[in-house]
């Protein structure tokens, strides 16, 4: 199997794309890059506004030097992202390939990423959780189903899911996403992603799928549910520290109002709840093939599909090795 992100394919791409804005323009745009909006690994973002476009707001992410280097890696990036589009991802607006300068332009959004709004002081309501998952579940059935190109995300974590201004979310970097042609179905690499949300697969030398995907979902919507960070080393109960973990004891007790600590609004529709949280275990199961795909997520999450009960994550992967 190979990795799609060929040189072949991408010079390809490269020769049909042309930048579509300057160097300067971006340094104006966003007054010498004066307000940063965040930075990853590999990126670093900052607020900008198109006086070409109707003083229009803009997220312009400027890649680090060890990614500049590689005309491979960016070229992937953009590759991957200009040919999507979908509500629930942040479109693409243009892009900068001047001499040492790789810059990416996006749409602004501004409400941010769901890791400051979910893990802050103002968390949202149980119905706007309850949006964000979905949203962001038909962002990646998407990607994984009906692009031209088949994507794996590789990096789905709180931090990677923006807000519009009606708090629609929105799937973002694609800095790490494979690129998988239509007559592949898998690929193996090294490992990628943020630890805590990367799939068991990735340390076993499995092949790698858009099950890895889906196993991140599951972490991120087990965060969404409880508006909890998957681990979290200051609670007093060691037992609660990993997230996972945690609620799927809670789920086999019975006692899953332990994970709606002064969440009165969840607690009120808590077979809803429930239900999210067998979906989660679904979702991280070690063993690929008993994860669901996404497209039999979203219709677990809509009510679609009924949802049966889940086998312990860890232990349903130990057992097939047996």
């Amino acid at each position: 199997m190979f990795v799609a992100k060929s040189v072949s394919f991408l010079h390809r791409k490269k020769s049909r794309t042309k930048p579509s804005f300057q160097y300067e323009q971006l340094k104006q745009a966003t007054d010498e890059f004066k307000e940063e909006l965040g930075r990853g690994a590999s990126a670093t973002v900052f607020k900008g506004v198109l006086a070409s476009d109707k003083g229009k707001l803009v997220a312009v992410k400027s890649l680090d030097a060890k990614v500049r280097e590689s005309d491979l890696e960016f070229n992937a990036e953009v590759s991957s992202i200009e040919r999507t589009n979908h509500r629930n991802l942040v479109q693409l607006l243009g892009f900068c390939n001047e001499g040492q300068h790789r810059m990416l332009v996006f749409e602004f959004m501004s409400n941010g990423s769901l890791a400051s709004f979910l893990f802050g002081e103002s968390r949202p309501n149980w119905y706007q959780r309850r949006q964000i998952a979905l949203g962001t579940a038909r962002g990646l059935l998407y990607l994984h189903e009906e692009c031209s190109s088949q994507i794996v995300h590789c990096d789905m974590k709180p931090q990677n899911i923006l807000l519009d201004d009606s708090f629609t979310a929105k799937i973002s970097d694609f800095g790490l996403a494979k690129l998988l042609r239509l007559d592949q179905t898998r690929t193996t690499t090294g490992i990628r992603g943020t630890k805590g949300y990367v799939a068991p697969e990735w340390f076993k030398n499995l092949p790698i799928t858009p099950k890895v995907d889906v196993y991140s979902f599951g972490i991120l919507l087990l965060e969404i549910i409880c508006c909890r960070k998957k681990f979290d080393e200051e609670v007093e109960d060691e037992d609660q520290m990993i997230l996972a973990d945690w609620a799927y004891d809670c789920y086999k007790q019975r006692k899953l109002h332990l994970l709606l600590e002064n969440n009165e609004e969840s607690m009120e529709d808590i077979k809803k709840m429930e239900k999210y949280v067998m979906i989660a275990m679904w979702c991280i199961q070690e063993d690929p093939s008993l994860r669901p795909t996404m497209k039999n997520t979203i219709q677990m999450l809509e009510g679609t599909v009924e949802v049966s009960i889940p086998p312990n994550p860890s232990y349903s992967f130990i057992s097939s090795l047996i």
